[in-house]
């Protein structure tokens, strides 16, 4: 079962418009509306009422008790993690939303792989378990597709990458499709939050920039707040979320669960 979620969003002041001319008025995105879930007075409830660092450090330590998978078993559970919800057989692919036969898991065109939402090579942690074996950001991808991305930061802007479901790419970025923007980003801040250099691997940070290479950094952070915003949790990412959380690293993406921690980190 889905955590019940109850969001409310602020009730907007009634302003006076004042015309200047001819100037249109502006117009300001409303930020990611507060959260309340099943978990907030058990799983969550250290990190409850915190803010910045704070709340950043609360759900470290709560995120970072979790069942860790070999690289092998990720394929069996992906399978579950990110079934497609109108056919048992088949798997929702990331950044193109192509819905493919659980049984095309391999290395050859027409084929979907293990997609490190957060490129293996940005702190050098391969496929180690841990960071390299994580669910929360371990995704299906086609074959093609996920070469195309490569070890890229995250930006908008590029051509279209063919098969893509409408994703585009440059020499140094890649920005996923609509429908996968907010995936991305909160799969990328999840990484932060868990991997914070006190278990052996690097301390993963999100930054402003591309060409990231093989240091432990991913961007843009502005970017990817963005889409975190535009793009709210949907019910696939929510289940996928519990799955993880029911059968595998008995673990949660807390920008799932709550959206506007984004903000109140960042």
């Amino acid at each position: 079962m889905l955590a019940t979620r109850t969001r409310w969003k602020s009730v907007a002041l009634a302003t006076a418009t004042v015309l200047v001319g001819l100037t249109a008025p502006t117009l300001t995105a409303t930020s990611a509306a507060a959260t309340t879930t099943d978990y907030d007075s058990t799983y969550y409830k250290n990190a409850i009422g915190k803010t910045g660092s704070s709340l950043k450090s609360s759900l470290h330590t709560i995120i970072s008790s979790q069942t860790k998978i070999s690289y092998s078993a990720v394929w069996n559970a992906l399978k579950a993690t990110d079934q497609d919800p109108n056919n048992s057989n088949n798997v929702i692919l990331l950044y193109s939303g192509v819905s493919r036969s659980k049984s095309l898991n391999g290395g050859d065109t027409g084929d979907w792989n293990r997609e490190h939402t957060w490129a293996k090579s940005h702190g050098d942690f391969g496929e180690v378990t841990g960071p390299g074996t994580d669910l929360h950001h371990l995704r299906p991808a086609d074959v093609q597709v996920n070469s195309i991305r490569g070890n890229k930061d995250f930006d908008n802007g590029g051509s279209t990458v063919s098969n893509g479901g409408g994703s585009l790419t440059d020499s140094d970025s890649f920005e996923p499709r609509d429908a996968d923007k907010g995936d991305v980003a909160r799969m990328i801040l999840y990484m932060a939050v868990r991997y914070e250099g006190d278990d052996g691997f690097a301390d993963l940070e999100p930054n402003e920039s591309v060409n990231n290479g093989s240091n432990p950094y991913i961007g843009k952070l502005s970017v990817l707040k963005q889409w975190s915003d535009e793009d709210p949790p949907s019910a696939f990412e929510e289940n996928r979320n519990q799955v993880i959380y029911d059968t595998y690293q008995h673990n949660r993406n807390p920008f799932i669960d709550h959206p506007e921690w984004v903000e109140a980190i960042w």
